[in-house]
């Protein structure tokens, strides 16, 4: 069987990603990254029954401690206030320095150890929040770079299926592909209740808006 390694916070987006992926055909390998984020805990519960629902049995957990001490994210410095007035013009502060480079760069050294072809991430980058990360021509210089970086005759591809999606496509797309959208977590600030009002919520609540569905994770407030 086609084997694809699939990075997995446990959010929307990255679910529908692993989806895909084995409902296109892949044994997925899940890795999931602890870099001290605020809602860690709530996302490794949403990592460990999404992985459970999938009935993905080869998982890895990556602690990453060093982007607390690099800090200049709302998501790694407590000192940084979430921010809850409204999706900003340009970079938010809730951008982490590089990480989907980085995350690619540990995915890729899985994929290389456990000979997949394919690694899959749900990035999006025409209705994201404007990190620069998750542009398709940042991807595709990361691949050409796994290329450079790997031994001879590892041929690893990044896989985005959402990359051109808005929000409310990738909800439907979610619910086409079976996702269990009740585990998958998303918010920047809320642990038990999502807040409604950071970033992430609120465009999570636009997309399920917009395509006519109702998100069935519980919310504090709604914007």
């Amino acid at each position: 069987m086609k084997k694809a390694v699939v990075i997995l916070s446990g959010g929307m987006d990255s679910t529908t990603a692993a989806y895909i992926a084995k409902n296109d055909g892949y044994d997925l390998v899940a890795v999931h990254f602890d870099y001290r984020q605020r809602t860690e805990s709530r996302e490794r519960r949403a990592f460990e029954a999404v992985c459970d629902a999938l009935g993905v049995s080869e998982r890895y957990v990556i602690d990453l401690p060093f982007f607390e001490a690099i800090g200049a994210s709302a998501l790694t410095d407590t000192s940084i206030e979430v921010p809850t007035g409204g999706i900003e013009e340009g970079v938010p502060v809730t951008y982490v320095p590089f990480r989907n480079g980085i995350f690619l760069s540990i995915a890729a050294a899985i994929a290389e150890k456990e000979g997949a072809e394919a690694l899959f991430i749900g990035v999006v980058e025409e209705d994201s929040s404007g990190y620069p990360d998750c542009r398709e021509d940042f991807i595709a210089a990361m691949e050409r770079a796994i290329d450079l970086g790997t031994k001879e005759g590892t041929k690893i591809r990044i896989e985005t299926p959402l990359v051109h999606l808005k929000k409310e496509d990738i909800v439907k797309k979610a619910v086409a592909e079976g996702v269990p959208l009740e585990l998958t977590w998303s918010c920047y600030q809320g642990e038990e209740r999502a807040c409604g009002v950071c970033d992430s919520c609120r465009l999570r609540l636009k997309g399920f808006a917009k395509a006519g569905i109702e998100d069935p994770i519980p919310y504090e407030e709604a914007p």
